[in-house]
């Protein structure tokens, strides 16, 4: 059974589903009712197999051991059509179970909407830079999962935890735990024990890094009524109090290099490849390379796959063949093992004709 869910996280399943089971449950699933009707953002959890609406008020806080769907619903500029990008995000901790659930409902969630929606897969620490935009590029992410939940404690009787703020653009926020040995010089970090709030700069630290820090402790102080003190400290100081919560106490903190790049994933020379069935059996070939990639050599009866470097685009040709289709998500992360590239790559699913700026800026058009 646990390698049937498996399937669905493979790609293996995704739009082979039969038509019959894949309408009976979008028709039994409440969640759907209203999603994609009008520009905006929304977030489901994936609770207990179960899809559950995810608060407003939490947009933007993920936790390592969850899987979530964010659907966006917008139109361009000039246009009344409705567009859509559903994003499935996978925690580092999340389980099987809970991470083929995520991507099966996204399959399901595209069903609901026609089928016109693009699909993103994200993982955690990965994502794409669509989707950091939705969070004004600074997502928060925090050990636990649907058990430990997140509740609004009050300030004294908080749990301290430590938050580490780390990338040169899209900032994101993790909890780390509370011990000297994850400290860098190249980041900065939130102690947070509730009434108090000390901000660590690391010593080669971003100025986007300590801004993002600098605005998370404001806005925490704002949500606590003012209640908290906010204390910044440079990578050197021997504040007793703050070292104080930290297994190890003062001490020597790694290097910027051993803290890990900012960005670990760079854009390199983009790759087409195209998948197709026309001789009888699926075949997977390079068909272009850096300035030869070219829209004029995408055609309608087959798949694309586009490595762009920073994410990988499965373009869907509208009379691809039901294999081909069912293949292609497949085909994409068999392309990450063979070329050792990251497996948590971004993965995107496009279909002809519902193109977005990525896909369009990517190829010489």
């Amino acid at each position: 059974m646990k390698m049937y869910r498996l399937a669905y996280l493979l790609g293996v399943l995704g739009k082979s589903s039969p038509m019959e089971h894949r309408l009976k449950a979008i028709k039994s699933e409440e969640a759907w009712e209203n999603a994609g009707k009008r520009p905006g953002l929304e977030i489901w959890r994936i609770e207990n197999f179960n899809v559950k609406l995810w608060p407003k008020s939490q947009y933007g806080y993920f936790y390592t051991g969850d899987s979530y769907i964010i659907l966006s619903t917008y139109t361009r500029s000039g246009q009344n059509k409705i567009r859509w990008d559903i994003h499935f995000w996978l925690g580092n901790a999340s389980t099987v179970d809970e991470c083929g659930t995520a991507a099966y409902k996204a399959v399901e969630l595209d069903d609901y909407l026609g089928g016109g929606p693009i699909q993103h897969r994200e993982v955690e620490g990965h994502e794409s830079a669509l989707f950091m935009s939705y969070f004004k590029n600074q997502i928060n992410i925090f050990n636990g999962g649907i058990e430990s939940g997140f509740n609004n404690v009050k300030p004294d009787e908080y749990q301290p935890r430590l938050l580490h703020f780390k990338g040169k653009k899209h900032v994101r926020i993790s909890q780390v735990p509370l011990n000297r040995a994850f400290l860098n010089s190249g980041d900065v970090f939130v102690l947070d024990t509730g009434l108090i709030l000390y901000q660590w700069n690391g010593k080669k630290s971003s100025g986007q890094e300590r801004l993002k820090a600098a605005f998370y402790c404001r806005a925490l102080d704002e949500e606590r009524r003012g209640l908290p003190e906010v204390i910044v400290l440079e990578e050197g100081d021997q504040d007793e109090k703050f070292w104080s919560y930290l297994k190890g106490g003062y001490g020597k903190v790694k290097s910027a290099n051993e803290g890990g790049a900012d960005d670990e994933i760079k854009s390199n020379e983009k790759r087409l490849y195209r998948l197709s069935d026309a001789s009888g059996m699926l075949k997977f070939r390079r068909i272009a390379t850096g300035e030869d990639v070219r829209r004029t050599l995408l055609d309608s009866n087959d798949v694309f796959i586009l490595d762009i470097g920073s994410e990988i685009i499965v373009w869907v040709g509208k009379n691809a063949s039901t294999m081909e289709k069912k293949s292609a998500m497949d085909f994409a992360k068999k392309y990450l093992v063979n070329k050792n590239k990251p497996s948590n790559l971004p993965i995107s699913r496009i279909l002809e004709g519902g193109e977005n700026e990525v896909f369009e800026h990517s190829l010489d058009f």
